[in-house]
């Protein structure tokens, strides 16, 4: 059985290496690599292969076929290499951490609550259906009518979002409580 899980980890599909180097590169914002000597291109590789268990190969790939649908682009100056997400690829990257987001349940509650209150127009519908789908993807409860209510720290997730779909201020506010009605009733929600 541990063979099994073993095998499975190593054969990880070509889309999820490229979605992990493209969350890579979000993360990084443009690399800049300094290639002082012609091995440094193996030794990145060997370096982001150790750390997800990628061959090789695969890890090249990805990089093709990342520059092929114009993701990312590398330029080569002199002895060094600069590799920058292409705006699609900030589109899609971004993507990549929206769908992934999640916010952390800390050991210990601060007795706060945290208020997301939007108001988007239905010019973007489209993007506020997205954006109660993704609160009720991250747990938030509805409180009423465009007003949701989560009991842990979600500023950072929320100020993602907001980038995300081009929100502004006055569209989307994040509000943090220490006393909100119904308690008893909404920490039965979420089990604290």
């Amino acid at each position: 059985m541990g063979l099994v899980k073993y095998k499975y980890y190593f054969r990880k599909p070509k889309s999820e290496i490229i979605k992990d180097i493209l969350y890579w590169l979000m993360i990084a914002g443009a690399i800049y690599i300094a290639a002082s000597s012609p091995r440094f291109a193996s030794s990145f590789v060997r370096k982001y292969q150790k750390q997800k268990k990628y061959s090789r190969k695969k890890i090249y790939d990805a990089f093709y076929q990342l520059r092929r649908r114009g993701l990312i682009e590398i330029k080569t100056e002199g002895n060094q290499i600069y590799i920058n997400l292409t705006e699609e690829g900030r589109r899609k990257a971004g993507y990549f951490q929206i769908n992934d987001l999640k916010i952390k349940k800390p050991k210990i509650w601060d007795r706060k609550w945290r208020i997301v209150i939007f108001d988007i127009s239905e010019l973007k519908k489209i993007h506020r259906e997205s954006f109660r789908g993704k609160l009720k993807e991250m747990g938030f409860r509805l409180l009423q009518k465009s007003v949701w209510v989560h009991p842990f720290d979600c500023e950072a997730e929320i100020e993602l979002l907001r980038e995300f779909f081009g929100l502004k201020e006055q569209e989307l506010r994040l509000i943090v409580a220490e006393k909100i009605g119904r308690e008893i009733e909404v920490r039965s929600w979420f089990k604290i």
